[in-house]
């Protein structure tokens, strides 16, 4: 068995509700279109203010897939 290699991307997903949510819209769409994703790092939390409450979350992070051989 050999040991794996991985290719990171960064990607950024959004929410009105949760970090949870901007974090699971961001890999779903990610996973459209690479294929193998493995692992995510989360890298940066933030938001927009709207009326003095959060508007939208803003979360950015690293996800890491296999390279194929």
């Amino acid at each position: 068995m050999k040991d794996p290699v991985y290719k990171t991307v960064e990607l950024t997903g959004t929410s009105t509700t949760t970090i949870e949510d901007a974090v699971n819209k961001a890999l779903k769409r990610a996973h459209k279109t690479i294929k193998g994703l493995r692992w995510f790092q989360v890298t940066e939390t933030r938001g927009s203010i709207d009326k003095g409450q959060v508007h939208q979350w803003q979360v950015t992070l690293k996800a890491g897939f296999e390279i194929q051989d």
